[in-house]
């Protein structure tokens, strides 16, 4: 029987022993961080991943952040946590779907939040990140825009770029789509000194009501830049955790209690070690086409950024 401490020294040593980069997303849990290379948001993650000297990604987050790392690294062997960790947002639309889509719309450019499936990103134009969205939409020289998969941080993005036309599919993450205005009323009653801090992926309402809405990096370094000393966090509230530990002398509350991500709490330490031993995971497999249709809408996204 081991502690987390215990646990923790052998993952190190291991991931050492086997030349293993861990990727964990910030949504993970504090004892995954603590053992990880890079922590950070999805694309980020990956991007690192890209220059990692290790041969083995350990992708500790959910598959389509696992297939974004292969995508990028390609010659590289990337290990998915948990097998069963998805994203109900990323697979919320088929490729199917997709297709008709632009047949309806064939005058809109394909924006693609950077939660989608590789097989959805392969037949997009453009791929974005909550926090690179906005800038993007803005440069797009595309008048009309078809924004999959959030209609929430579609419209987050619409309100703030003048001139153009979107268009959303009905859906969104399950998870931040669970915070309500009634949330955001009752907590600002309980701590009236506080920052409210929310994820774009949040309802409108919600968002509209934040002192600063932006991604989890985003949220992370406002509060490390700012002189606040109190903030009630909109987004999955292992964040909550998160600057609890980086900023002990601040204090932080959870929105709500129940955005709380079902797929990104599968993975546990132990199964970061089982990882490591061989005996647990799943090896992330793309085919050449895809990989290069995928790749596509994530240099685009490159372009753009820039």
């Amino acid at each position: 029987m081991f502690n987390t401490r215990e646990l923790q020294d052998k993952i190190v040593k291991l991931k050492q022993e086997k030349d293993v980069c861990i990727l964990a997303h910030a949504y993970q849990s504090q004892d995954i961080l603590e053992v990880a290379d890079y922590v950070g948001d999805s694309y980020g993650l990956s991007e690192l991943a890209k220059n990692a000297p290790q041969k083995t990604l350990l992708m500790c987050g959910v598959r389509f952040m696992a297939e974004t790392a292969k995508i990028l690294s390609p010659q590289k062997t990337v290990i998915l946590s948990h097998p069963q960790a998805g994203c109900p947002m990323a697979e919320q639309l088929s490729v199917e779907e997709l297709k008709q889509l632009k047949q309806n719309y064939p005058d809109h450019s394909v924006v693609a939040y950077i939660n989608t499936t590789a097989e959805l990103k392969a037949e997009c134009d453009v791929c974005v990140t909550s926090a690179s969205a906005l800038e993007i939409a803005k440069k797009l020289p595309a008048e009309k825009i078809l924004f999959i998969p959030d209609p929430n941080l579609g419209n987050w993005v619409k309100g703030q770029v003048e001139g153009k036309e979107f268009r959303f599919i009905e859906g969104g993450c399950p998870i931040h789509t669970r915070i309500t205005a009634e949330d955001v009323k009752r907590e600002r009653n309980l701590h009236p000194r506080a920052l409210l801090l929310v994820h774009p992926e949040c309802r409108p309402e919600v968002t509209a009501a934040a002192d600063y809405a932006g991604s989890t990096t985003g949220i992370m370094k406002y509060v490390k830049n700012s002189d606040a000393d109190e903030f009630i966090i909109g987004t999955e509230n292992s964040i909550v955790q998160h600057l609890q530990f980086e900023y002990p002398e601040k204090k932080f509350y959870a929105l709500s209690k129940a955005c709380i991500c079902e797929d990104m709490k599968l993975t546990t330490l132990a199964d970061v070690y089982n990882c490591l031993l061989g005996k647990g995971g799943e090896e992330i497999q793309l085919s050449d086409a895809l990989q290069k249709g995928a790749r596509k809408a994530i240099d685009a996204m490159l372009t753009y950024a820039k």
